[in-house]
């Protein structure tokens, strides 16, 4: 008998995807639940599984774009395990496992680890029955044990990456060549040209900048970061407060925090905040839901799992959708200033960037002070450029007096 393994629909929006990975062979005998290959649509990357065990057959080779239903592959669930075939990496247990692999290999009986998933756990020495996992099914994903601390007797491994697109360093070139590459663009990639194009074309884009003194902010990280993360297990950081600002603003200017639809303007009386996460992929923003009910420590969380679950390619379409307003921080990478774009059907960004020493006039005196730029993009449709430099100047006395955060005021 065999079984189709047919391409899953990942949401409404999503029509179709490209083949990211294949992690078997034609002619591997599988396992049920075993990843079989990951795809890539414009929003997510998709581990796709095994429905049953069997000799599995492909039909699409890794770049192909395929539809939502579209078979991919086929399992021969009557088929006997091949002599002498190779085995498939996750079926795969060494001749004389160490304890470790023992473990793993116990329990790939019950779920099957995928390969990435078992390099660190064999390399760790880590016992994966003892983590929990946040994958399809409660399997465990990359993430889930690359957050694992080490414990006593256990070595620690680094995460490595593999090349995209967008970080992938040119070969190095001999004298005299001159060769040109052609690489497909990723699904990911088309999508954000698409939305790029989209934005240019279809709103009325303008830009307008501030400087924060971050003193403040940064004494008050320093005084309680230990004591932050010891109670709530996270670090404090400056995106918290940037969110926290930017609701003040939206909350004074509504505008920013709404958009156009035909003839109609629509006001959110809600604050879900996109938050830009830079993936190996490319750039995705997840969307942070209610965020002016949450906390610091609950604001803090939800940005910290949203990047390190962008960064294993397990951010769902779900979470990238509905935003009302986005950050984004390019100070990250070493951006001192840029004109942050759209991100459409929304009016409004924020930019965040590189906290630089800069001497300023403080009370007629020049002082040296760590200052950031911003910049608010925003849909001049809807916003008069009064609206957008009041918000600015909001975000700008949040953050530089952060007890008005506390205060609402």
């Amino acid at each position: 008998m065999a079984v189709d393994v047919k391409v899953p629909s990942v949401g409404e929006s999503v029509k179709e995807g490209m083949i990211h990975r294949w992690h078997v062979k034609s002619g591997d005998y599988i396992a049920r639940d075993q990843v079989l290959v990951e795809l890539e649509t414009d929003k997510a990357t998709v581990e796709v599984v095994a429905e049953a065990a069997g000799v599995i057959t492909l039909s699409k080779k890794q770049g192909d774009t395929v539809a939502v239903g579209e078979v991919i592959a086929s399992i021969d669930t009557a088929a006997a395990k091949p002599s002498g075939a190779a085995e498939s990496p996750v079926a795969a247990v060494a001749a004389a496992p160490s304890a470790t692999a023992q473990v793993a290999a116990k329990m790939d009986q019950g779920q099957a680890l995928s390969p990435a998933v078992r390099r660190i756990v064999e390399e760790t020495g880590m016992d994966p029955s003892k983590v929990q996992g946040t994958g399809r099914g409660g399997r465990l994903t990359k993430g889930d044990v690359l957050a694992q601390p080490a414990a006593p007797g256990q070595r620690a491994v680094a995460e490595t990456k593999s090349p995209s697109q967008a970080t992938m360093a040119a070969p190095a070139r001999a004298a005299g060549s001159r060769l040109e590459r052609r690489e497909p663009m990723s699904m990911m990639r088309r999508r954000i040209a698409e939305r790029l194009i989209q934005s240019q074309s279809t709103a009325a884009i303008l830009t307008t900048f501030n400087e924060i003194d971050m003193t403040a902010v940064m004494a008050l990280r320093a005084q309680y970061k230990d004591s932050f993360k010891e109670k709530y297990g996270v670090s404090l950081g400056f995106m918290s407060f940037f969110v926290k600002g930017a609701i003040e603003g939206l909350k004074a200017f509504p505008a920013i925090n709404g958009w156009i639809e035909g003839h109609d303007i629509v006001y959110h009386d809600y604050f879900d905040i996109g938050v830009a996460v830079s993936s190996d992929r490319g750039l995705v923003v997840p969307v942070v839901r209610d965020a002016d009910q949450l906390s610091f420590a609950e604001s803090e969380t939800a940005i910290g799992n949203f990047g390190k679950r962008a960064r294993d390619g397990k951010i769902t379409v779900d979470e990238l959708t509905g935003g009302t307003f986005t950050v984004s921080n390019g100070g990250v990478f070493g951006s001192l200033m840029s004109t942050p774009i759209l991100n459409p059907p929304q009016s409004g960004i924020l930019g965040m960037h590189k906290i630089q020493d800069r001497p300023v006039v403080v009370n007629g005196q020049i002082v040296i002070r760590p200052m950031m730029y911003v910049a608010l993009s925003y849909d001049h449709r809807i916003v008069d450029g009064r609206e957008a430099v009041q918000f600015l100047v909001k975000v700008k006395e949040c953050v530089e007096d952060p007890t008005r955060i506390l205060l609402g005021v």
